[in-house]
């Protein structure tokens, strides 16, 4: 299934030649004699001498570091390596490098409300938040949590709790009570910082009840913080004052003593990060990501793999329950601007974001595949409607980008762009799969294998294919690997979630094949494929074709057990006004027939008024395969819309032929 067709999109010879990624290249050959001539060559070398390039990247992006040691890598076992056994550094310092007038956040919420902070006021406002926690009891290894929207407030609050060796921990404020429990009642944190309400499709929501609720139920919280969105601060005042334990961010602040703001040194494996799996088999697992590892990942990423720098204005769409947050926010380090939104990205009109883009000059646009699907549906043209002069970079995340999604980016939104498909996930907070500024862009491809990462595609007989499908894998350890799981003394969960299958060898769990000339492909879950007939088939390839279909607006895909095997069925969502008759289901089969093979046509087209998704926005595949086989539906807290599973429960077209 390798792509031969031609790139949608290649980097000029100048281009190439003024990247980050090229400079490096270039640095590290001069360094060390060597005549790496691209990037197939460079990354070869960087897993090859793992220790050097790390140490070198290290140089290279100038981590700020009270010590760094002599060793690059201590013990090299997977789970358990121990890079930079002998560093001591503090995050926060290396976000906070730059101290200037220049525009660090910018904050713009769906209802047009607008702020910003120069670096400079950044520091200052971490500065005397810090002061705040210090004074509130706060201590190295202590946790402190946002339950908060994707806002300013949110990131000073994050590098205040790093600025003191604790650690910060977060999910959005669309979650329930069961989901914030789930998570933050696992990790016991001491202070927690939540809004009193938000925006969201142009609704004003209220977190005021849940919040009473959660102190109620979180023993170990001590302050509530609560950071006025939706209200003016004299009524929340008033509002918190019926509030246990609670005060409001202004008030914490200014009643705490002064103090200047220091960066305690941590060792390189000191928890920085809690993030929390999607939960939707059980409890979220609490994954623990070290200091320096994320460190050292997201400045490879950005300046490397994005090529960010100083004057770009870097924009993810994102919640605080993702880890594309906490992706977003490093971009700090390289001294852009961040641009943060909060609400719906189609409120008050589809092409909202793409105003924004114009309005606040972003080069780097990130982006959910789902995002892109639906934004095609919708009939939108950025390119010409939008000036989207300073784009440079466009970038999806959440699921598979499909190959008329990358076509659509180039045909209707810009010509000349980077459109980088990146894969990873919450278990990395990165990516091992994104983009290069420096190579070509297929369609339906993610550009490349991240520097310094063994990413390798094995068959079931544990070898490294290329142009196969198989397990995406990384076959050596890396920096940025979680340093476990919360209450996971033996480390059994941890060690159960990746090196199951091939002991010390990380499995992430996507099917996925490595293409000829060195790009990835992602088919889907591992846990989703579907086995009809034993042929393994992932589900994105099924989607790629049901997007091609006009009246289809979204859909999920299962395997039904059926008479001693596994039968393909499909849900979709349809435009309004359009009926799912025969002809319709014909088409929609005889277009994934004509372009895969006749086992992956669903046996079965059902439609339905919704699709269950996770709170990030992911279908969740093996929910509604549980629902439909009669099986319980752990956590459905995870989801963001759990009564959706409803409408899968005991239908009458999946009990016959």
């Amino acid at each position: 299934m390798t792509n031969n067709a031609q790139p949608l999109w290649q980097p000029s010879p100048e281009a190439i030649y003024a990247t980050q990624m090229d400079q490096f290249r270039r640095w590290v050959n001069e360094r060390h004699g060597l005549a790496l001539a691209d990037y197939a060559a460079l990354h070869q070398w960087s897993v090859d001498r793992r220790e050097q390039f790390w140490s070198d990247l290290w140089e290279f992006t100038e981590v700020i570091a009270s010590e760094r040691g002599d060793r690059e890598l201590g013990r090299d076992t997977m789970p358990g390596a121990e890079w930079f056994p002998e560093a001591r550094l503090n995050f926060a310092e290396n976000l906070l490098r730059y101290r200037d007038d220049r525009v660090a956040l910018v904050e713009r919420l769906e209802n047009g409300r607008r702020r910003q902070l120069s670096y400079a006021e950044l520091y200052t406002a971490v500065e005397r938040l810090a002061a705040a926690l210090v004074a509130q009891g706060v201590e190295q290894g202590d946790r402190v949590a946002g339950f908060m929207p994707n806002i300013i407030d949110t990131v000073v609050a994050m590098l205040a709790t790093t600025s003191i060796g604790a650690i910060w921990t977060s999910c959005s404020p669309d979650f329930g009570i069961n989901g914030v429990l789930d998570r933050f009642g696992q990790v016991e944190p001491k202070v927690l910082f939540a809004c009193e309400g938000y925006f969201y499709n142009g609704k004003t929501i209220d977190s005021l009840p849940r919040l009473r609720e959660i102190v109620g139920r979180i023993e170990s919280i001590e302050k509530l913080v609560v950071v006025p969105v939706a209200r003016s601060a004299e009524e929340c005042k008033a509002e918190v004052e019926s509030l246990d334990k609670a005060v409001v961010l202004d008030e914490f602040v200014d009643t705490a003593p002064e103090r200047a703001l220091t960066f305690v040194q941590t060792a390189f494996n000191h928890p920085l990060y809690i993030m929390y799996s999607s939960g939707t088999t059980g409890v979220p697992k609490c994954i623990v990501h070290g200091v320096g590892g994320t460190l050292l990942q997201h400045l490879k990423e950005h300046r490397l793999h994005c090529d960010l720098k100083r004057d770009d204005a870097l924009f993810y769409f994102t919640t605080c329950g993702w880890m594309m947050w906490n992706w977003l926010v490093s971009g700090l380090a390289c001294g852009a601007t961040l641009v943060l939104f909060d609400g719906s990205p189609f409120y008050p009109a589809a092409e909202s974001l793409w105003d924004m883009a114009d309005e606040e000059n972003i080069s780097v646009f990130g982006t959910s595949a789902k995002y892109i699907a639906a934004l095609e549906k919708s009939g939108r043209k950025p390119r010409e409607s939008h000036r989207l002069e300073k784009l440079r970079a466009v970038l999806s995340t959440g699921s598979p980008l499909a190959h008329e999604g990358f076509r659509y980016v180039y045909r209707d939104i810009k010509e000349d762009v980077c459109l980088s498909s990146i894969s990873g996930g919450t278990d990395i907070v990165s990516c091992f799969a994104l983009g290069n500024p420096t190579l070509p862009v297929y369609a339906g491809e993610l550009q490349c294998r991240g520097l310094g990462m063994a990413v390798e595609v094995w068959n079931d007989g544990g070898q490294a294919v290329i142009g196969e499908k198989g397990e995406l894998v990384c076959a050596s350890s890396f920096p940025c690997m979680p340093i476990g799981f919360w209450n996971d003394e033996d480390g059994s969960r941890y060690r159960g979630a990746y090196f199951e299958n091939w002991p010390g060898v990380w499995a992430h769990g996507d099917y996925a094949e490595i293409t000829e000339h060195g790009g990835v492909i992602i088919y889907g879950r591992s846990d989703a494929v579907l086995n009809p007939g034993g042929v393994r088939i992932g589900t994105a390839e099924i989607y790629r074709q049901v997007e091609k279909v006009e009246e289809v607006l979204d859909s999920i895909c299962i395997g039904q057990e059926w008479r001693d095997d596994v039968r393909v069925v499909l849900f979709v969502v349809l435009r309004e006004s359009v009926e799912l008759n025969e002809d319709l289901i014909q088409k929609i089969r005889s277009t994934i027939r004509a372009n895969t093979t006749p086992r992956h046509v669903p046996a079965k087209v059902i439609q339905v008024a919704d699709i269950p998704r996770t709170i990030s926005g992911k279908i969740v595949e093996l929910a509604v395969r549980n629902v439909v086989h009669g099986k319980p539906v752990k956590n459905q807290e995870a989801l963001a819309n759990p009564e959706a599973l409803e409408l899968y429960e005991n239908l009458p077209e999946l009990a016959g032929d």
